[in-house]
């Protein structure tokens, strides 16, 4: 009997392909004021909802930024990093 190619294999990872985060932390370097800048700058993000990403980093530690495919995530972290923000990515949960 043939395998219908729709059959997952023995040892196949079939979890749904979860998007990608990229994650803002917080640090004692970039003013509260810099850091909403690049995110309105960065994503386009209106003035409110940058300052409440910017909030969120302050006050929290960290915040997601934004979330899509690995390789956006990537070269948004890039350009973070370009700023001088500490980002990182990580696989969504």
């Amino acid at each position: 009997m043939p395998v219908e190619l729709d059959e997952p294999r023995i040892g196949e990872d079939i979890r749904p392909d979860l998007p990608w985060v990229t994650i803002v932390w917080n640090d004692p370097v970039n003013l509260m004021s810099y850091v909403t800048y690049v995110f309105q700058k960065v994503f386009g993000y209106p003035k409110a909802k940058a300052q409440k990403l910017m909030e969120d980093v302050h006050y929290k530690g960290k915040a997601v930024v934004s979330s899509g495919t690995r390789e956006e995530m990537e070269r948004y972290v890039t350009i973070l990093h370009q700023y001088g923000l500490w980002a990182t990515l990580q696989q969504d949960k």
